[in-house]
């Protein structure tokens, strides 16, 4: 039975591709772990690596990859009983290479979504800032163009939703994940999975799984 998952895909699909469909209700018993999850469990207990971490992250830059693999590692060597997936990580090929010295992955999923539809979904979003109302031009608009419902108050786009800045991580992400793909692709345990919608992917993904980890439901 595969016990060590991870999963491969740019943050910004977490929204739509919620990895809770591997838990619980839907049949799979799988620890399901993401890389601030981790890091927010660390700080609220005091420990130093999750204390290190935050000061990169308060001073708006990457958690270095020894700490991230320190962090990760230390939690997971206590989890040996219990299949766990990580979400979100590792992100490059030399965090792959830290966390394979610490940790064998038995198989690595990668979500592929178009570049263009992650654009389109992510540009149309816009924020009423002092409520944290998200809105989408296309499946969640405003009654009134720009303005939000409940306050009448302006909405604003953020820079991270920008389509520039969106280009911009796709890059930074297809340049990473090349070498991290090619990393695990080499060891045979490297699964894609493209689509563009979650409804598209998620019945394809948990058919596969099946045959790797009990399960007793459908995926929905």
């Amino acid at each position: 039975m595969v016990k060590y998952i991870a999963m491969i895909h740019l943050c910004s699909l977490t929204k739509t591709m919620k990895t809770i469909y591997l838990g619980r209700s839907h049949g799979f018993s799988i620890l399901h772990m993401t890389g601030p999850d981790i890091e927010q469990l660390y700080e609220q207990m005091g420990k130093e690596l999750g204390l290190a971490a935050q000061k990169f992250m308060k001073a708006g830059k990457l958690v270095p990859d020894e700490v991230m693999v320190n962090l990760i590692s230390s939690e997971l060597k206590d989890i040996k009983t219990t299949p766990w997936l990580l979400d979100g990580f590792p992100r490059t090929r030399p965090q792959a290479e830290a966390l394979h010295s610490y940790e064998k992955l038995d198989l690595v999923l990668s979500l592929e979504v178009p570049s263009e539809v992650i654009i389109d979904r992510i540009k149309g979003r816009w924020t009423h800032l002092p409520s944290g109302r998200i809105y989408h031009t296309e499946f969640n608009p405003p009654k009134i163009s720009g303005k939000d419902d409940i306050t009448g108050e302006d909405l604003v786009q953020r820079e991270d939703d920008k389509e520039e800045s969106v280009k911009q991580r796709l890059e930074l992400y297809a340049k990473n994940t090349g070498p991290l793909k090619e990393f695990y692709q080499d060891m045979g345990i490297l699964k894609e999975f493209h689509g563009t919608e979650s409804n598209e992917i998620w019945p394809r993904v948990h058919k596969f799984l099946q045959s790797y980890i009990p399960s007793q439901s459908g995926p929905f």
